[in-house]
Order: structure tokens, then sequence, then C-alpha cells
């Protein structure tokens, strides 16, 4: 837990768990068993308001009323709500940019900024990325990195397959994300930790060098 009050949780995702779904184990299940019930009268059962991949870790942001729901769903959709990632990807990249290439035939936007770069006998350069979408199309990240020429490592889906890393998961995070809380009207930045898989690259990793 990264957060809560009578309004929102944010919560740290792990691999591996649907966020919702027709599946007895997702995080929009477990919510109920993990959240203290709401005070307000319009309490409902606490709700993830967007979503992250079934590999993805990371901060999700949940509401816990009918009002706080709409209400945050309405920051999404006036994209009011800053969300940064965090990736490993393959290969040698240029130090920052923008990735620019349709998904699923819309227009879409990301940022990029690579923070370290290690090298690896097997896949020439590891990069510690940072990302930032500024649409949200399914899987757009992970489709505009393998545009790009540089998979995030261990993707399936969307990466170079002589170098699919089995077994280790997928190496996106979703790190922090940053809001006016819609009823306090406090301002959010709530980050959630850097993953041991991606410790273990970057060993000199610690959250106070990021941001």
């Amino acid at each position: 837990m990264l957060f809560e009050d009578d309004y929102l949780a944010i919560i740290h995702k792990p691999a591996g768990i649907l966020v919702s779904g027709n599946h007895f184990k997702t995080i929009a299940n477990a919510l109920i068993q993990n959240l203290k019930q709401s005070t307000l009268e319009d309490a409902t059962q606490p709700q993830p308001v967007h979503r992250l991949d079934f590999p993805t870790t990371g901060i999700l942001l949940v509401g816990k009323t009918s009002s706080s729901i709409r209400a945050l769903n309405k920051l999404f959709e006036d994209r009011a709500i800053k969300k940064t990632y965090y990736a490993v990807t393959i290969g040698k990249m240029k130090p920052e940019g923008s990735i620019t290439t349709e998904v699923d035939g819309k227009p879409c936007k990301s940022n990029y900024k690579v923070h370290q770069t290690v090298p690896s006998e097997r896949f020439g350069y590891l990069n510690l990325v940072e990302l930032e979408p500024f649409t949200g199309r399914r899987h757009q990240l992970r489709k505009h990195l393998s545009d790009l020429g540089n998979p995030i490592l261990g993707d399936k889906d969307y990466g170079i397959e002589s170098l699919i890393l089995n077994g280790k998961g997928l190496y996106l995070h979703a790190y922090s994300l940053k809001f006016v809380h819609p009823f306090t009207k406090e301002e959010m930045y709530l980050k959630d930790d850097f993953t041991l898989n991606f410790k273990k690259i970057f060993n000199t990793l610690e959250v106070g060098e990021i941001n």
C-alpha cells in the first residue's frame, strides 16, 4: 500500500496478475479484502481506474467511492494525471527522444530518456529508460520501443525472437503517478520502488537517484 484515504488508494501491482476481468485472481477482486472500507455515503466496491498489462509491475490508482471513480476517470480523460514508467530496453539508444508511430491505427506519443546503460554479452547493451506516455493505447510503450528497434527485455509479444528472455518476466515498471487529489486538492506524487529484477541489472540503482 502506497497511499489510502476514504476516496482512493494507490497500490503496488505485482507481475503476473490481471487488473480486472473474468478471472478469480485479479487485483479488482483482491481489493475488498486489502483496503479499508470508505466511511463516505457513496462508498462502493473499490475499482481500479486504469490498467496495467498482465506482466507489468508498478503503481495502480483505485477509486473507493462512486464520485471518486468518476472524478479519477475524468482526470485520466483530461490527461491531468502524469504517469511515468521505467523499462529495460535492448540495444544502443539515443539519450532521449519522442516516439510517434501509430498504435492500432491511431496517433499516439511517448517520450523517453535513457538514465543508465550497461554492456551485455548477450544483448549488446541494456538501458534503463524513463518513459512518459501522452496517450493510453493498448501496449503503447511496448509497441513504441519495438518500433524504435529497442524492445523491452522479456517482451515475448514485441521482442526480437532471438533475444527473447524466457522465465524472467517483462522489464516494464509503472514507477510514479502525479496529480491533484480531486477532493482534498492535495498535490499527489507517489512512487513505487523498482523491483528486484531491475536492481540486479543496474546494481547502483536507488530510487533517490531517479527524479
